[in-house]
């Protein structure tokens, strides 16, 4: 079975870097793809420093606005939270590229 995703689009929202209990640091992205002129939410993608790299460096210089290239896997994450069980699909970056600037920058 395959699980691969490759996806193009613009971040949301500015990127939030996480420190996780095991020492590892990543970085949390908002991922709106075009969908033919349709409304979409943004999808959820996570970057971290172990499965990227030396790639980390750069993609910690994404902002909201720019517009990326990514590849990775999708994958399902449960927790509990005070409202109980949740889950979140997610996309697991394994390389992520800036195609297009914001116009911020």
């Amino acid at each position: 079975m395959l699980n691969l995703v490759v996806l193009i689009g613009t971040v949301a929202a500015d990127p939030v870097e996480r420190n996780l209990p095991d020492g590892d640091s990543a970085m949390e992205y908002r991922i709106q793809a075009a969908n033919e002129g349709k409304r979409t939410l943004p999808l959820p993608a996570t970057a971290s420093r172990k499965a990227l790299g030396r790639e980390y460096a750069a993609a910690k210089k994404v902002r909201k606005g720019d517009t990326v290239a990514l590849d990775g896997r999708l994958e399902r994450r449960f927790y509990r939270s005070g409202a109980g069980a949740r889950s979140l699909t997610e996309v697991v970056v394994a390389h992520i590229t800036t195609v297009g600037a914001s116009e911020e920058a």
